[in-house]
């Protein structure tokens, strides 16, 4: 019995590989899931929260020190772990590691990288081990801050997010914040011969005084000068002003000077003295704080009063002068004394008064005045053509008046009757008897012919009130010539000058 073998095809071969192949494949994924899924169950869950940043790890370790170099976190002695690193893993456990912010200290020609925990520059400063001294400046990012302040409020920067960087700290980058030293320098203060030292960061001496809190004012004198820079071992001379009110001309001066006595400081302000002048306190005392100088303007001066005396007017008679005409025979000169006084003031103002002499400098002299007594008869024609001839013509004002005008009441016993007895009547007119003598006649144009019978309390010097009935009353209120008529009065009863009232209009 023979047996016949068929050979088999390449094609079928092939296929068979193939087969073979994804068989192999799909049991390797299949395996390699099986034991990511059996990885994952047996692994245990811990959550670690690195400098805020939270996030769970699946980790097969059995401690927290195995654990950390997974996470890429390498401690540092100033680092903060809640956790022991011997604590075995447990699922659930919560580990919290707090990293000190990274500083970059610049000191006494050094340049240390360190991290601290220290919330002001003394803090940080005394972790580093670098001594500081209270007068010391320090310099946070370009900042001057106290010793004692607060430091900035640390921020971390996040990297931008692109692709998976790690675990969630590691994707946030500190930036270290530069503190650096300024060390002080000692210098010495000499202040009014008194030294004591200092200790400044300044790089002028004026910087380095206002650090110190020493006041300067405008008269003080420092030297070397406030702009000079600061070096070591510096000496630095105060000579201080003297505060002073000065009061003059008045008004008040306040300053301050670097004098020694009262006198000096009144010279170095350019202060004269002169003459009579007072100062107090004297020239020689010595200044203190606050002192009050006053200074006292005095001068004396010769005043010349003259007493003005009127000189007296005497009226004398000449016969061969026209009545009513004047001529001055002798001009008078009013008298004049001189009274010389020494007048002291002070600050412009009389506080004294001296009478030193007095004389008479002219005697006055009488004026004298004629005034002519030649009485002649002289005439003017009246409208109705009548020759009036009088002796004298006075310019007098005019008013009117009857019984019932007269200021008396109808039951007085004098009612209607003028001073002489008679009854009121047209033609009877009231002057001055000493102008116009009672009884006599008179001429007053637009009025006629009036008999001087009676006066009035209002009729004095150049007035006359001309009379009329109550039914022919005519208002007067003028000025008019008053003809006085021949013959005249006897002498005795005549008025040589008449008097200027009422005053004669110009």
């Amino acid at each position: 019995m023979s047996t016949t073998i068929i050979p088999r095809s390449k094609p079928v071969n092939g296929l068979w590989r193939a087969v073979r192949s994804s068989v192999n494949l799909v049991g390797s994924s299949v395996l390699i899931l099986v034991c990511w899924i059996l990885w994952v169950a047996t692994a245990q869950p811990v959550q670690v929260t690195v400098d805020g940043v939270t996030e769970t790890i699946y980790t097969h370790r059995h401690t927290v020190r195995a654990l950390l170099p997974d996470l890429g976190l390498v401690l540092k002695p100033s680092d903060r772990l809640t956790t022991p690193l011997a604590t075995p893993l447990k699922a659930g456990l919560k580990i919290v590691i707090n990293r000190a912010w990274p500083v970059r200290i610049l000191a006494d020609g050094r340049d240390v990288q360190t991290a601290s925990w220290g919330n002001t520059p003394r803090q940080v400063l005394q972790e580093a081990n670098i001594a500081i001294d209270n007068y010391d400046q320090v310099v946070v990012d370009d900042h001057p801050l106290g010793l004692d302040q607060l430091l900035p409020e640390h921020v971390p920067t996040q990297w931008p997010t692109t692709y998976r960087r790690g675990y969630g700290w590691q994707r946030w980058r500190e930036q270290p914040f530069q503190l650096r030293v300024h060390r002080a320098l000692p210098i010495t203060v000499e202040e009014d011969g008194l030294p004591f030292p200092i200790r400044t960061t300044a790089q002028t001496v004026g910087e380095a005084l206002r650090q110190a809190d020493i006041t300067l004012y405008l008269g003080d004198l420092v030297q070397p000068n406030l702009g000079s820079r600061v070096n070591t071992g510096l000496r630095v001379y105060i000579q201080r002003s003297t505060p002073i009110n000065l009061r003059m001309d008045n008004r008040v001066i306040k300053t301050r000077i670097r004098a020694k006595t009262v006198g000096d400081a009144l010279t170095a302000t350019g202060v004269g003295i002169a003459g009579l002048d007072q100062v107090t306190p004297t020239l020689a005392t010595k200044l203190y704080p606050d002192i009050k100088i006053t200074i006292t303007r005095v001068r004396d001066d010769v005043e010349v009063k003259e007493e003005i005396t009127p000189f007296e007017t005497v009226f004398g008679p000449k016969a061969d002068m026209p009545i009513d005409t004047q001529e001055v025979t002798t001009s008078g000169a009013e008298g004049i004394t001189r009274h010389r006084f020494r007048v002291r003031y002070e600050d412009g103002k009389e506080v004294k008064r001296i009478l030193e002499d007095t004389w008479v400098a002219q005697e006055p002299v009488q004026q004298v005045i004629s005034y002519g007594q030649q009485i002649a008869p002289a005439t003017f024609t009246a409208p109705d053509g009548t020759q009036v001839t009088y002796w004298r013509k006075i310019r007098m004002y005019a008013t009117s008046y009857s019984a019932s005008t007269a200021g008396v009441s109808k039951d007085s016993a004098y009612y209607g009757r003028t001073f002489t007895g008679e009854q009121m009547r047209n033609g009877i007119v009231a002057v001055d008897a000493s102008i116009v003598p009672l009884r006599s006649r008179v001429y007053v144009p637009d009025y006629g012919y009036g008999d001087a019978l009676d006066t009035g309390g209002a009729i004095h010097s150049r007035r006359i009130d001309l009379g009329y009935d109550d039914a022919s009353i005519v208002s007067w209120s003028r000025w008019v010539d008053v003809y006085l008529l021949w013959p005249p009065p006897p002498e005795y009863q005549i008025t040589w000058v008449l008097p200027n009232w009422p005053r004669l209009p110009d």
